[in-house]
């Protein structure tokens, strides 16, 4: 079952950003500190009641993965069109999960999320060299939107 997460989601959180964590620090430890979180449990309770975010959790017993999302309005702007967007913030689904569509279903549910949100489309970020990651994306229909580039001194 997928359902917005609630403040007793949050240790379970906390454990499934760890993950993330690792993932990161493992492909870019120049960039990402080891054994942290990019949310604090007080950051995620903020988070959950803010009007323009949104916590899925994917529950089957236990939470196996979320989707943390944010709903960009560009209005106005003297450049780029008027949209709305929603943002992947951050994506997980539990390491002994993997496999098992848990985190196709959480991006199908975000995708009728930004629907009915009137979203022109859903964006999100993936690192260079998460090669796994970017072939999920890509099987589920995302191309890449822009590229950042970097030079290391």
């Amino acid at each position: 079952m997928i359902r917005l997460a609630t403040t007793n989601d949050i240790p379970r959180l906390l454990e499934l950003l760890h993950q993330v964590n690792r993932v990161h620090h493992d492909l870019r430890p120049d960039l990402f500190k080891p054994r942290t979180t990019k949310y604090n449990a007080q950051q995620l309770q903020e988070l959950l009641a803010q009007p323009d975010h949104a916590i899925f959790v994917y529950e089957d017993e236990v939470v196996l993965g979320y989707a943390f999302v944010q709903l960009e309005d560009v209005r106005g702007d003297i450049l780029l069109q008027d949209m709305r967007t929603l943002y992947i913030d951050d994506i997980c689904v539990d390491e002994t999960a993997r496999g098992k569509h848990v985190g196709r279903q959480l991006f199908e549910y975000v995708r009728a999320y930004a629907h009915s949100m009137r979203c022109h489309a859903i964006t999100l970020n993936v690192w260079q060299g998460n090669d796994a990651a970017m072939a999920f994306y890509r099987s589920l229909g995302m191309n890449v939107r822009k590229t950042c580039m970097e030079m290391m001194l």
